[in-house]
């Protein structure tokens, strides 16, 4: 067997013909071989967009309030470690080796993505480690998705938007059922957005789960310095505003709460808790602002509701001069969409390839924008480091550079700045419109 985490993560890869194969078949047979059955609360958290906040501010809070939290998200940006958080680290490699060759053991002659030996071997370290909490986030849907072989005691959904149309459908309501394809019997079910489409209530009426709803059965009110929440369980008031920044990160904390409300009688947390994980809250790569000059922000904003979500954020903090756009993107995804709303907000776009067999190649990225007639200036680059370089070269104290399309394209950023990026990327300068 492998002997290593980068040599267990190469092995993973070749496993299964495809990267993503949807159905819960294959991974509760392995589970049933392992008798993986967690003995604590397990929350599910899916949605379009927000799910990492959601499952960062849970984590932040459940550990303030003194819990043992097993936290499972992906993709990562670095290390694959960071998937797998235990009492707030990350997990070893030793932790992850060991895990794996269970899994390994197992399975047999049944075939796992990566994502989902990858889900096996979280829960399996997670029992191991004996948490008092599991946070588990959803890979892609909810409904097929490997986490939901596992039972959640509160189901979360944070919004739904268009987003893996070959794998999920074409429209909100179809993408909606299988989100809401992780609410459970009985269970509180949360969804974390005031534009719900209707088939979330059908399927929560359906099966019999207690649909909490944004605007309904709980709310926020929004102050200049602080903000109250108020929930089916009562209220918490004069609450700090969440250490993530951006324009939904009020939704994201008020879902998160509604789902400690849920869980009250299992998973009390005090006041001071709640606070304390609002503002220790982190999630690299969410609009994250670096310090310095020129500013540079980090946002794996990878579809149009985020990078929506983005452009306002972006809008509430005007530079006095120019904004270079770091963009690159995957090939699945809806790239002028994206384009579009960050139009306004962009001096120059450059434009970078992702070496990932679905990146999108910087020639097509600058036919979509060309296609899109966006207003900036438009430069191609061989890759995202590159074009940070380009970046840093050209712009002035007062300027700012935003990196982002992709978790690819923010663990890129990461490593270029990490190294020390200096000098100036040589670019192909088209105008654009």
């Amino acid at each position: 067997m492998p002997e290593t985490l980068a040599a267990w993560l190469q092995y993973l890869e070749t496993l299964h013909p495809k990267l993503i194969a949807l159905g819960l078949e294959r991974v509760a047979q392995v589970r049933q071989r392992l008798n993986l059955q967690p003995d604590f609360p397990v929350i599910t958290i899916g949605g379009t967009n927000g799910k990492g906040s959601v499952c960062a501010m849970l984590e932040s809070m459940l550990h303030a309030a003194g819990y043992r939290v097993g936290c499972y998200t992906s993709p990562h940006l670095l290390d694959y470690n960071e998937r797998v958080r235990i009492a707030g680290q990350p997990a070893s490699d030793a932790e992850l080796c060991a895990s794996f060759e269970k899994i390994e053991q197992a399975r047999g002659e049944i075939a796992l993505t990566y994502f989902e030996f990858g889900t096996l071997a979280a829960m399996q370290c997670f029992i191991e480690h004996k948490v008092n909490v599991a946070i588990l986030e959803v890979g892609l849907g909810g409904r097929l998705d490997a986490v939901n072989v596992f039972d959640s005691d509160c189901a979360a959904v944070t919004g739904v938007d268009i987003d893996h149309v070959d794998y999920l459908g074409n429209s909100r309501e179809a993408i909606a059922f299988e989100k809401a394809g992780i609410f459970r019997t009985g269970k509180v079910a949360v969804f974390g957005d005031t534009d719900m489409p209707a088939v979330i209530a059908d399927e929560a009426q359906r099966i019999g789960a207690q649909l909490w709803r944004l605007g309904e059965q709980f709310n926020y009110t929004a102050k200049q310095q602080q903000w109250d929440y108020r929930g089916p369980h009562g209220a918490r008031s004069s609450l700090p505003f969440p250490a993530l920044r951006g324009a939904f990160q009020l939704n994201n904390a008020c879902t998160a709460l509604a789902v400690l409300d849920a869980l009250k009688e299992k998973l009390p947390v005090s006041m001071d808790a709640v606070r304390r994980g609002l503002v220790e809250a982190s999630l690299p790569g969410r609009f994250q602002v670096l310090p310095g000059r020129p500013q540079i922000i980090l946002d794996v904003a990878h579809n149009p509701q985020a990078a929506r979500s983005l452009a306002q954020n972006l809008a509430t903090m005007p530079p006095p001069g120019r904004t270079f756009a770091v963009f690159a993107m995957l090939a699945d995804k809806d790239i002028a969409g994206v384009a579009h709303a960050l139009d306004e907000h962009v001096d120059v776009w450059l434009v970078a390839g992702i070496a990932a067999p679905r990146g999108a190649s910087a020639t097509e990225l600058e036919r979509v924008l060309w296609t899109e007639q966006v207003r900036g200036e438009i430069l191609t680059f061989a890759g995202v480091e590159e074009a940070l370089q380009h970046a840093r070269y050209q712009a002035a104290e007062n300027d700012r550079i935003v990196a982002l399309g992709s978790f690819y394209t923010v663990a890129d950023a990461m490593r270029a700045i990490a190294h020390g990026i200096t000098g100036k990327g040589d670019g192909k300068t088209e105008n654009g419109r």
